[in-house]
């Protein structure tokens, strides 16, 4: 009965009384194709209508049910003749490929204004009222006995926001190195964050430190814009840390706790250090982008930064540059290991290289300049890139698109355990970095295997190369292409360049020698 009434009002309306899907491709083709896909295989009992700016089907005689549409920040036509035709029926997709139905509630407007789909119910801690998620901080604390101690060396510590193994990327690489040099001459403790429950590859690390005591990261559940605080500071809050380093203190003994990266400088008070200075990074992106929310956070990590720096009695930074920014500050340059990154003879071929985990966000931004802008203007190239772990992860948070655009040439690589090979079949390594603090240890890397480097400004600050000798300097897109063109044209001064790099990394960043400063300090 309701079925046969149901075909005589909409009969009486002109209608189809089975409601269709309609989906509105309003914005970058490739995903309004995965967006009228994931819709179609959603919804596989419902007719299905696509609009594009070339087709566009009569749907006078249809009743609207469900209309997708993609969101990107731009106006378009096709948007505009959703929300006149359903408004009411509007499945709204980010370029994240994340779907919300609209509604005129507060969670609608974050979604149309670009807010990420898990952080839409985030609410501050002083919110009044209930909230439906809240950070959380794991209680347990997990420890690993490693080299036995023995009688008479003395024992220090060092905190790390990761476990520093495998050696996915540049930070990881220092504090593995720095660590095994400081074992040398102490017995060293190990506290480090794990990002879930399961267990880091520990053989490596325990080989040379005594004891390893790890927690998990806390899962922090507020809106980034909502705290005096850099939210990457509230991110590693946690009671269960501070516990187990109170805690080893008297069992473990150590006299010194060395705290790496300044958003754990809350945990300790000796010596603190600043992998890059955050402000400067900040100001970077400040001065690119001019917008609020730039400026915020750079005034967070300014005021944070600064304070943090002037309670530690002692600070490292990885150059000069760095401690002139801060005023203060120990030199413990970045290094390599020059005794595994040997170099191998070129062969033959148009091959470049670039490294750079994304899970930390200058890379990301640097792989799009490279891709996006200097990529059209080079011809018959392969270009192989290192992402790291979880690289679409952090591709999704930074970029908000699902993956990075297929590109013809372009390999794209996740976490490679091994990227000596990658060296050798290159001729040329890449660092288009466009904001960069610290210095880059994907340079020295570079340098070490005697591979010539083309990297912007910021990508080899600190290092004390010397623009056309022992690296080629390109900051503008044209530049940076025509850098890669001629040098990739000529072998003579590519290896003649590649040389000068090598001869550059073994007398000044050979980790046995940085280790003893790292000693030094302690001593």
């Amino acid at each position: 009965m309701k079925q046969r009434l149901k075909r005589w009002i909409f009969g009486l309306l002109g209608k189809d009384p089975e409601a269709v899907v309609v989906t509105f491709a309003s914005g970058p083709p490739d995903l309004c194709r995965r967006m009228h896909d994931e819709i179609r295989a959603l919804v596989p009992d419902r007719r299905h209508f696509l609009v594009t700016e070339e087709s566009r089907p009569d749907l006078s005689g249809y009743r609207i049910g469900l209309a997708p549409v993609m969101f990107d920040g731009k106006p378009n036509e096709l948007r505009r003749m959703a929300f006149r035709l359903a408004p009411r029926k509007i499945l709204a997709y980010n370029t994240r490929l994340e779907r919300h139905h609209l509604g005129f509630n507060l969670a609608s407007l974050l979604f149309l204004r670009g807010v990420p789909l898990d952080r839409i119910y985030l609410r501050p801690r002083w919110w009044p009222w209930p909230k439906r998620e809240r950070s959380t901080a794991p209680e347990t604390i997990r420890r690993f006995e490693g080299r036995p101690a023995v009688d008479g060396r003395r024992r220090v510590a060092v905190l790390s926001p990761y476990f520093p193994y495998p050696l996915a990327h540049g930070g990881a690489v220092r504090i593995f190195h720095l660590v095994r040099e400081l074992a040398e001459l102490f017995h060293v403790e190990l506290f480090a964050f794990t990002e879930s429950d399961q267990l880091p590859e520990l053989g490596p690390v325990l080989e040379f430190c005594a004891r390893v005591v790890l927690v998990e990261k806390p899962r922090y559940r507020e809106p980034r814009w909502s705290t005096l605080l850099p939210p990457e500071v509230l991110e590693y809050r946690s009671a269960a840390m501070e516990r187990a380093i109170a805690e080893e203190r008297k069992a473990f003994g150590f006299e010194k706790l060395q705290v790496e990266y300044t958003q754990l400088a809350p945990y300790g008070s000796d010596i603190l250090v600043e992998h890059d200075v955050t402000f400067d990074l900040a100001a970077q992106v400040l001065a690119r982008d001019g917008t609020r929310t730039a400026w915020w956070n750079w005034w967070r990590w300014k005021r944070f930064e600064t304070a943090a720096v002037n309670r530690y009695s002692t600070v490292v930074v990885m150059s000069k540059k760095d401690a002139q920014m801060l005023g203060k500050g120990t030199v413990i340059e970045n290094g390599v290991d020059l005794a595994r990154f040997q170099p191998e003879p070129e062969t033959p071929g148009r091959r470049i290289l670039f490294i750079g985990s994304f899970r930390h966000f200058p890379n990301i931004e640097a792989y799009r300049f490279f891709v996006e802008q200097v990529w059209p203007k080079l011809a018959d190239v392969e270009l192989t890139v290192v992402a790291g772990p979880d690289h679409l992860l952090y591709w999704q948070a930074f970029a908000g698109t699902p993956e990075p655009r297929a590109e013809d040439g372009v390999r794209l690589l996740g976490f490679v355990a091994d990227v000596r090979p990658l060296y050798v079949e290159a001729n040329l390594v890449v660092v288009p970095t466009t904001v960069s603090a610290g210095t880059n240890v994907k340079v020295l890397e570079a340098m070490a295997m005697e591979r010539a480097v083309v990297s912007t400004t910021s990508g080899c600050a600190g290092l004390g190369l010397v623009d056309g000798e022992s690296v080629q300097v390109a900051d503008s897109p044209a530049d940076f292409a025509a850098a890669v063109t001629a040098l990739l044209a000529n072998n003579d001064k590519r290896n003649k360049m590649a040389r000068a790099a090598r001869e550059h990394a073994l007398r000044n960043f050979d980790w046995k020698a940085i280790g003893e400063k790292q000693r030094d300090l302690f001593r």
